[in-house]
């Protein structure tokens, strides 16, 4: 389980003025899918990367499965079993996605080890073991690969910031069947930014982010109707379709 115990994030502004970007922050995640969502700029992503280590609280607690994580750094909470994939992903010259894939697993594995975590995010792994991770993929083929990498992780805590952002339409739709199947056997916890409906449709529990402030946090039959109809917050791209 994972709490956030009243986080908030303070930066300065072009002027030195305090600009408050998350305010008290409490909540407690224990479930296998959560989404986070609200309007732009209220703070979804950078509670996302406080979560995984990028930036550090100005004041409040993380707590992973009892224990306090709030001054360990990302290399440290990867250790404790805490992925985060970027919006976008990055690419590496040289190296290949067998190379990533062993990387990840923290072991040297064979081919049809390898493979195996491709066929997962429905990759074809004869055509894509021994690519080099750089601008050949497209952005919808680097997400899965990256996907790929977290479950050859096995990590407890797996953080998603906006994976539809940069996509087309076909690779969003086969973006989404990855997460469903993620879901169906994940052992932790998958949590993902994102304004798209039928993201928040799989998920178990919708976390709502408005103005750096926990704006309503439930199961998703309770959630969404509410969203879809615009009577809890203003998020025009909440359901906008790529």
């Amino acid at each position: 389980m994972l709490e956030l115990q009243h986080i908030s994030y303070t930066v300065k502004d072009e002027n030195n003025n305090d600009k408050h970007i998350l305010k008290d922050i409490s909540v407690k995640i224990n479930d296998r899918f959560v989404a986070v969502t609200g309007p732009n700029g209220g703070g979804k992503s950078t509670l996302a990367k406080i979560i995984s280590g990028i930036y550090t609280p100005t004041s409040g607690r993380i707590i992973l499965d009892g224990e306090d994580i709030t001054d360990l750094s990302i290399t440290e909470r990867a250790k404790k079993g805490i992925s985060f994939a970027f919006q976008q992903p990055v690419r590496f010259k040289g190296i290949t996605v067998k190379d990533l894939i062993c990387l990840s697993a923290g072991k040297n594995l064979k081919i049809n080890e390898a493979c195996e975590y491709l066929s997962e995010v429905g990759l074809c792994a004869r055509d894509y073991i021994k690519r080099e991770v750089n601008a050949s993929l497209s952005g919808g083929e680097l997400k899965r690969i990256e996907i790929a990498m977290i479950i050859a992780r096995g990590t407890k805590f797996s953080v998603f910031d906006e994976p539809e952002a940069g996509i087309d339409l076909w690779s969003f739709n086969n973006l989404i069947q990855v997460f469903e199947n993620m879901h169906k056997k994940i052992n932790g916890t998958i949590l993902i930014i994102s304004h798209q409906e039928r993201i928040l449709d799989i998920a178990d529990k919708i976390l709502v982010v408005a103005d750096g402030r926990v704006a309503d946090f439930g199961h998703k039959k309770d959630i969404l109707p509410g969203l879809l109809g615009g009577k809890q917050i203003a998020c025009k791209t909440l359901i906008d379709k790529l």
